[in-house]
């Protein structure tokens, strides 16, 4: 419930802020006025040593959220995907919070996939682990299939964490109301957006089944991909608390020595994530929106494994042309014909000066191509842009937002193996070949079979559809309403009668 019993909650997250010095931090980064830091101290300082001491060794605002538990690393998680609400440097450091948390007990966890899937665990299930991964909402077994000795990952979400977290939430709609009704300037952060994005992400992990499902779309969409494996989905060991993928065999990402030792190409390797996350965004609309190296394993074939599927990006076809085209225009130096692309796309308002556009653009574009090979970086170039749109008038997109977030993540992953890739170089063959096959006569072919499809469709019903839409256009326009005379009037009583009504108050009281 929304109401004033969550105040003490809100009152334990400004404590907690405060003592772990992370108010500050966040107050600085989100630019926020007067009022909200006014109303954040108030409900932090005085009761500062109420707050949670966290760890020290961390930075601070990493230090409050997993000192307050799942719901607050999920929300700092999120968050870091919104650098248009933080900011970009509180979106880095947000980016790497772990959700590593304490497991459940084994026997807990079996209990809870027999009672899920009605199932005998013992009978199914030759073998189960202990966790080898816990997290903010689930924890991962290793299992093996008794009739086929298949491995699978069991993920199991924690006891109560649905209550634990709807809870947490609501405290998060009250924050974001108080924060409304008492600074109404902060509402250009819109803060009770973000809690209801937040809270659609959450409900979304909080059923396994919608996980399946995307891990089961990005398999079908990625299926043809060289190189790249999903974990497949058993479905009927899936439901709503409980998922079943095949087991991943690899190697981390992040071990480097790993690799090394393994002898797997670290340069190949890094080249391959970036125009496989690229290929995904642009051919498909349809990519992991978390790719860290935590989501990483590498095969000993040196395919790479994609792991958790609770965050994916989603883009239609339109925006990705237009998203190629920009990639393209700088790639190509065409200053002016990304001006267009955003103009036409109609993400910059008309009345703008296109010229202006252009230049302010060539200012992005040019001291990121005058860097060296190793420090060009098309996340930069991407928050940058967004920067100069912003200036121009260009509302905010959450699907490019979350596109330059996880390009920023993909980039660091890449240069983690290899610190010399040319990211231009790389990514140009991709963006080139989404070109020539979306954008020009080939694009133009296919845009008009689809059209002829759709009103295929329709051809029984297009000659009616055509005479209403004419006889529309020709039909006498109905004479417009005259107002009432009595209607001034009527305005003046009203206004009269709450007057007196008001008065009468104030005599009584």
């Amino acid at each position: 419930m929304r109401g004033p019993h969550n105040i003490w909650r809100l009152i334990r997250t400004g404590a907690t802020f405060e003592r772990t010095g992370a108010m500050g931090v966040v107050l600085e980064a989100m630019n926020a006025p007067a009022s909200l830091r006014v109303l954040a101290r108030v409900l932090g300082w005085p009761f500062k040593p109420l707050g949670l001491k966290g760890d020290p060794s961390v930075p601070p605002v990493t230090r409050a959220l997993t000192a307050l538990g799942p719901a607050y690393i999920k929300f700092g998680q999120i968050l870091s995907t919104r650098p248009d609400v933080v900011g970009e440097e509180l979106a880095a450091q947000l980016s790497v919070l772990q959700d590593k948390l304490p497991p459940f007990p084994i026997d807990v966890a079996k209990a809870e996939v027999a009672r899920e899937l009605g199932i005998d665990v013992d009978a199914v299930f030759s073998e189960f682990s202990p966790p080898v991964a816990a997290a903010s909402i689930a924890q991962v077994h290793k299992a093996r299939l008794s009739e086929t000795g298949t491995l699978v990952a069991v993920k199991v979400l924690r006891p109560r964490i649905e209550k634990a977290f709807r809870m947490d939430i609501d405290a998060f709609y009250l924050a974001a109301s108080l924060v409304e009704l008492l600074s109404p300037s902060s509402r250009r952060l819109r803060p009770l957006e973000v809690i209801r994005h937040f809270e659609g992400v959450v409900l979304g992990e909080l059923d396994l089944r919608l996980e399946a499902a995307a891990a089961g779309e990005f398999a079908a969409s990625t299926e043809k991909d060289a190189g790249f494996q999903v974990p497949k989905v058993e479905w009927h060991l899936s439901a709503r608390r409980v998922m079943t993928l095949g087991w991943a065999e690899g190697i981390a990402a992040s071990d480097l020595q790993g690799l090394d030792a393994a002898g797997i190409d670290r340069p190949d390797l890094a080249r391959r994530v970036l125009q496989l996350f690229l290929s995904h965004a642009l051919r498909d609309g349809y990519f992991h929106a978390d790719m860290h190296q935590g989501n990483l394993k590498i095969a000993a074939n040196g395919d790479l494994i994609a792991l958790d599927f609770g965050i994916m990006g989603r883009i239609d076809e339109y925006t990705r042309r237009v998203y190629a085209e920009i990639l393209f225009g700088f790639i190509r130096k065409d200053y002016r014909r990304v001006a267009e692309v955003h103009f036409e796309a109609g993400y910059v308002p008309s009345d703008r000066d296109i010229d202006e556009f252009a230049r302010a653009l060539r200012a992005v574009g040019e001291p990121i191509f005058g860097m060296d090979a190793t420090r060009i970086s098309m996340a930069r170039l991407l928050n940058y842009l967004f920067e100069v749109t912003e200036k121009f008038g260009m509302e905010t997109r959450t699907e490019l937002i979350l596109l330059q977030r996880t390009m920023v993540v993909v980039e660091g992953v890449a240069r983690s193996l290899d610190p010399r890739i040319n990211i231009w170089e790389v990514a140009q063959p991709v963006v080139e070949g989404y070109i020539r096959k979306n954008i020009g006569p080939q694009a133009l072919a296919r845009d008009m079979v689809k059209t002829l499809q759709v009103l295929a469709r329709f051809g029984p019903r297009l000659p009616r559809l055509t005479e209403a839409a004419l006889l529309r256009q020709v039909a006498p326009l109905p004479e417009p309403a005259q107002p009432s005379r009595w209607r001034p009037l009527g305005w003046a009583l009203l206004g009269a009668g709450v007057s007196a009504a008001g008065a009468m108050v104030l005599h009584l009281l």
